[in-house]
């Protein structure tokens, strides 16, 4: 609960008071509150190396409650997000990450909130000062027609329209597209979305589904819980007609996968494999992180890539094969459970997705490990630079941030051996389970299971510049 400032003191100021008050004042502070100083603003923006002003300081969000309505035929998304958070130091006012869309109003802790927006920055000022450690609730009513966002690497994300509906992706800054938060990847929450959408169409999103109704105006509603911590850049939502499937995987897992109608039928088998894929994860990889499993297929056109969404990742129709539903899974214990702490250490998410194709090929398509290493390794482009320090934005997801990032975990391997290796394999998604990881984490964790200093490893394939003389 908010503990609302206290009024200053009465008494006579002496002139050193006095002093501290023009001070005070001119730092944007005013009196009141413990100790007769109010909080300040949190920063707008984490200072991530790729996007700076992504994410926003002064607090920690715990939970996100959105309640949606979509109409296709116009492109309108009417919003509510209630932002649960604890706040890390005395706030004046905090920001929320939100592009486009139109702010219709808020409250902090019940009570009406100034609103004032520049850019993708949203910035609320409650009617009291918010104590460092107090948990509040802030509540942002929204509408407009959502933005698509185009990354540097010319890929787009964020809320994408299909023929029937719509689909929102978010690695990794589309999610501020369809609502407001602090949308950076080291502050993870639960989340609860509920989506109301015209009759016949469906509305999918993470984690279980805990009802579904039609509304007297024939619209129906779906409510989507996700328990489990999870980044913004992984919070999908999909609108349309979908033909469902349900499963269940290790033995208490419900598995919902979803696709067009048009491409239902020949996805079929693949999707039927989402739970046999999971067992074979589990055996390497440990305890499934999450509450749910999927998959959601659309047609080419519709997306232009696969993303691992959270419990139910998304793909096209032309990405949808054994390799890639294999990483897209991957990915759930390899950047959804253990998320990075920045966007500098991506390479953790897609290398370990990238190596669970090439371990999957060891194991059922009589291609070692070795040979996927030396293939990789002949490839030009997967050296462009540094797996760990991709020079731009736009160099996030290249290749050396995949296939160079696996070559790292194979010399890993082969330094290490196979027990060491497979320990680390289940390891580092159970030391880090719901939580973010830094590259420096990963390496210190790696030399603690060797048992000895790996840095001639890490210099070359993790961070040199060169393509080493041999593999």
């Amino acid at each position: 609960m908010n503990t609302r400032s206290r009024p200053r003191t009465a008494g006579v100021r002496t002139a050193g008071a006095l002093a501290l008050a023009v001070a005070l004042l001119a730092a944007g502070c005013t009196g009141g509150g413990a100790g007769g100083v109010k909080g300040t603003p949190g920063a707008a923006g984490l200072r991530d190396p790729y996007f700076p002003r992504l994410g926003n300081g002064g607090y920690d969000v715990g939970h996100y409650g959105l309640t949606l309505a979509y109409d296709p035929a116009t492109g309108r998304l009417d919003g509510r997000a209630e932002i649960t958070a604890k706040a890390t130091q005395d706030l004046s006012a905090f920001n929320l990450d939100l592009a486009g869309l139109t702010v219709r109003g808020a409250t902090v802790d019940g009570e009406p909130a100034a609103v004032s927006r520049a850019g993708n920055e949203l910035t609320l000022r409650p009617a009291d000062d918010i104590d460092e450690g107090a948990e509040f609730r802030a509540v942002v009513t929204y509408e407009g027609v959502p933005e698509t966002v185009t990354d540097a690497d010319g890929s787009e994300e964020g809320w994408l329209k299909t023929a029937d509906g719509a689909l929102a992706v978010g690695e990794p800054t589309g999610s501020m597209a369809w609502f407001p938060g602090n949308h950076h990847p080291s502050d993870k929450a639960a989340y609860d979305v509920t989506v109301t959408v015209p009759v016949g169409l469906k509305a999918l999103s993470n984690g279980v589904m805990t009802s579904e109704k039609t509304t007297a105006d024939g619209r129906t509603t779906s409510v989507w819980h996700s328990p489990e911590p999870m980044a913004s850049y992984l919070a999908t939502l999909a609108i349309g007609r979908y033909d469902t499937t349900s499963a269940t995987a290790l033995g208490k897992v419900p598995v919902l996968t979803a696709a067009d109608p048009q491409v239902a039928a020949e996805t079929a088998a693949l999707r039927a494999r989402v739970p046999e894929i999971l067992k074979w994860q589990t055996e390497n990889f440990g305890p499934y992180p999450f509450g749910a499993a999927g998959a959601i297929v659309e047609r080419d056109g519709d997306v232009g890539y696969a993303l691992e969404t959270q419990s139910r990742p998304v793909f096209p129709l032309g990405s949808f094969d054994t390799p890639t539903l294999v990483h897209e899974l991957a990915h759930q214990w390899y950047g959804d459970s253990v998320s990075p702490a920045s966007w500098k250490d991506i390479w953790l998410n897609e290398s370990f997705a990238t190596y669970a194709e090439w371990l999957y090929a060891e194991d059922f398509e009589h291609t070692p490990a070795q040979k996927s290493f030396e293939r990789a390794f002949a490839d030009e482009d997967a050296w462009a630079f540094p797996p760990a320090e991709p020079p731009t934005a736009e160099d996030l997801f290249g290749a050396p941030v995949y296939q160079r990032g696996a070559m790292v975990l194979h010399k890993v391997r082969q330094a290490v051996g196979d027990d060491a290796f497979f320990e680390i394999l289940a390891g580092w998604p159970a030391k880090y389970r719901h939580a973010t990881a830094t590259t420096e984490d990963f390496t210190r964790y790696v030399e603690s299971v060797a048992g000895r200093d790996l840095g001639d490893l890490w210099d070359v394939w993790l961070y040199g510049d060169g393509k080493p003389a041999q593999p």
